[in-house]
């Protein structure tokens, strides 16, 4: 399994969202640059991002702090939010991001994720953000009307490796990841799965683990000091 330590961006800054509530923010880097760097010297060799702006408006407001940690680290960066054409794929991938993520896009226009999935193959993710059984897009502010179970079998079909998976109920909750969720799509489908949300404790990272889950975000939990990394890490086997 694959630790991914996350930074959320906003307004250039590593900031963490309350069950992605934009009005319940914390700010706890100035400078994310300096937290990816954190990572590495804490044994990290990935990082997930989220451009928050741009989930919610559809842009790269935070491109430059994401290039930054690119070319300063030797992390494999993956990137999502706002990334809703093959321009901002192109753009991302050009400056050496390993995998980009498509999430509001994938829902609306299953079209968009062909053309993606059929230039770059498994440098192409989605994101299967979760509330109440559907998905939810525009960072997290609305619903989307598709079933979850329906959106994972179209990604398949399309030919999607790697699904970022949020149960929105448990992100930056700290009450513990929704294990039984990561194990039915872990034996349900042939993709990669991303456990992301409420991954809060080293009981939910080993448990994990042990499911044989692709990767583990920890976000909040690094944040708050309730997961150390290398902790984290040395528990992988």
């Amino acid at each position: 399994m694959i630790i991914f330590p996350a930074i959320d961006l906003y307004e250039g800054k590593a900031v963490r969202l309350y069950k992605g509530d934009y009005a319940q923010l914390t700010v706890y880097d100035e400078n994310p640059i300096n937290t990816a760097k954190k990572f590495v010297a804490e044994g990290a060799t990935h990082i997930h991002m989220v451009d928050l702006e741009g989930a919610r408006d559809g842009n790269t407001p935070n491109f430059e702090t994401v290039k930054q940690i690119v070319t300063s680290t030797d992390l494999f960066v993956e990137i999502g939010g706002g990334i809703r054409d093959m321009e901002t794929i192109d753009k991302y991938l050009s400056i050496g991001v390993g995998r980009v993520i498509l999430g509001t896009a994938a829902v609306s226009s299953e079209g968009f994720v062909e053309r993606a999935v059929a230039k770059y193959g498994d440098k192409i993710a989605v994101g299967a953000d979760i509330k109440d059984g559907e998905i939810a897009v525009k960072g997290w502010v609305e619903k989307s009307g598709v079933k979850s179970d329906d959106f994972f079998e179209k990604m398949q079909k399309i030919g999607v490796k790697t699904v970022i998976c949020t149960d929105i109920s448990r992100d930056g909750a700290m009450r513990g990841t929704n294990l039984e969720l990561y194990k039915s799509l872990s034996e349900k489908y042939d993709m990669n799965i991303i456990a992301s949300g409420g991954v809060s404790s080293m009981d939910d990272v080993i448990a994990l683990r042990k499911m044989n889950v692709y990767g583990a975000i920890i976000g909040k939990a690094y944040y708050t000091g309730a997961i150390k990394l290398s902790d984290a890490l040395r528990a992988l086997p």
